[in-house]
């Protein structure tokens, strides 16, 4: 869609950027006041003005902040202040530090009218017309309500602690730099109008379709990404829409119904008991959906969990990867060529000695603790990016209301070579029921070399 080369580079290289980072990217300067100590201690203090709303205005608004994970990008880790931004986030083109969304009126949104507020979400384009990075999913906020739009508008505004915390200028190397050429990009690539129920569906799948691409911007990490860095579908209409993508170096899996690596077989229940806890039917969330179950999903009600679910289960299967064939064991058939007894098998002997603590020697895992691998979609998915990611730094599941305990798994970095990574990950691929294609050592050396930069 755009017609020169040189703005598509720009468009594109300021897309890029944004992929990697959380919500509102600001380019303030300045280096940190010291924060409100009530704001840092979580403490939250609603505005005075707040004394003439409806309890249920400010309620609703906070439902939906968490429905949106604003806070999962606005509020730095370590006791950062709520809202208060600061968190830096690396990137191969600089870092990007999120901004103070609190109400403060200096340094945060204090001074946002409604329209104000309503452009940046929907549009992109804060206050004095600066151009948000699409980091920033106002591509899927687009399709929220107005009446979602003011009540987000009255939380932030009056059930927010303002915090009188500047935002440091973003890292960002030239051309990523210049935001105008933003203004091309959202023409092309953001919505137009709020999100339009269908008339052919329930209001079961309404509801859950409304969530999925709106405040739960889903797609902004499961959908894969355009010569432009946009997302390649915004709806079901599209083959593309939650295939899966990569996003900071982690593959965000297949949510259609993929028998194999998408979401075909699991049920409804166990896709809703997922986004509660993080754990369902021996999925396990991982790398950045752990900090969205603790921070967003697990907080949203029983109705509207069970709305995902069956609005995701009505996703006909797309873009099928890898198989599961239970009680078969793919890496024994005749057409997977020759194979070594399992005793000189160097990925076998590795899952026994590593991973077969936890996950048990048949794949099973234990429920509630530890992941299933036989019949995992991600340990099928086509994308291992995740996989190999999880072997190299470890990683932990989340720690949420109703679930059961977290769970840490170590780091093999310095403990595994590449290719033994590479052979363990080949055989937990094939292994079991499981039929994907293998891993090599120069796809683990590669990551790694990503992930150190």
């Amino acid at each position: 869609m755009m017609r020169t080369r040189a703005a598509a580079r720009a468009v594109a290289g300021g897309a890029l950027l944004a992929a990697w980072v959380g919500l509102l990217a600001s380019g303030s300067a300045g280096e940190p006041a010291a924060a409100d100590t009530s704001a840092a201690r979580g403490v939250a203090q609603a505005s005075p003005d707040a004394a003439g709303l409806e309890p249920s205005q400010l309620a609703r608004g906070e439902y939906l902040a968490k429905a949106a994970d604003c806070a999962g990008c606005h509020t730095a880790p370590q006791g950062g202040a709520p809202y208060a931004g600061g968190v830096g986030m690396v990137s191969p083109f600089g870092t990007i530090v999120t901004s103070n969304i609190t109400p403060d009126p200096q340094y945060g949104i204090g001074r946002y009218t409604y329209e104000d507020f309503e452009r940046a979400l929907r549009k992109g384009v804060a206050r004095g017309g600066k151009r948000l990075y699409p980091a920033m999913p106002y591509v899927s906020f687009s399709k929220l309500s107005d009446e979602d739009v003011r009540a987000l508008y009255l939380f932030m505004l009056h059930g927010v602690a303002p915090v009188a915390t500047p935002t440091p200028r973003s890292d960002v190397a030239f051309p990523f730099n210049q935001r105008w050429a933003l203004r091309f990009w959202q023409m092309a690539f953001v919505p137009s109008k709020p999100y339009v129920p269908h008339p052919q569906s329930d209001a079961m799948w309404n509801r859950g379709a409304y969530l999925v691409q709106g405040a739960g911007h889903c797609g902004a990490c499961h959908t894969p990404r355009g010569m432009f860095y946009q997302e390649s579908g915004l709806d079901e209409s599209s083959s593309d829409y939650l295939v899966g993508g990569v996003n900071d170096h982690w593959f965000a899996p297949n949510l259609t119904g993929d028998m194999g690596s998408g979401l075909g077989r699991l049920t409804a229940a166990d896709i809703a008991a997922f986004l509660k806890t993080g754990h369902g039917a021996g999925v396990i969330a991982y790398g950045s959906m752990v900090e969205h179950v603790e921070d967003s999903s697990q907080y949203l009600s029983d109705e509207d969990l069970q709305a995902i679910a069956h609005y995701l289960k009505s996703l006909p299967a797309q873009q099928p990867s890898g198989t599961f064939t239970r009680g078969a064991d793919p890496a024994r058939w005749s057409a997977n060529g020759s194979r070594v007894p399992d005793s000189l098998s160097v990925g076998f002997n590795v899952y026994q000695s590593f991973c077969a603590s936890c996950h048990h020697a048949d794949g099973r895992g234990v429920p509630n603790a530890f992941p299933a691998l036989a019949g995992n979609p991600s340990v099928i998915a086509k994308d291992t990016t995740s996989l190999i990611r999880l072997l190299v730094e470890g990683g932990n599941s989340p720690a949420t209301q109703s679930g059961p305990p977290r769970q840490s798994m170590p780091s093999f970095a310095t403990t595994l070579a590449d290719v033994e990574i590479a052979q363990v990950l080949t055989y937990i691929r094939s292994a079991w029921g499981n039929n994907a294609q293998p891993v090599t050592a120069n796809d683990v050396a590669t990551l790694r070399t990503e992930l150190h930069k």
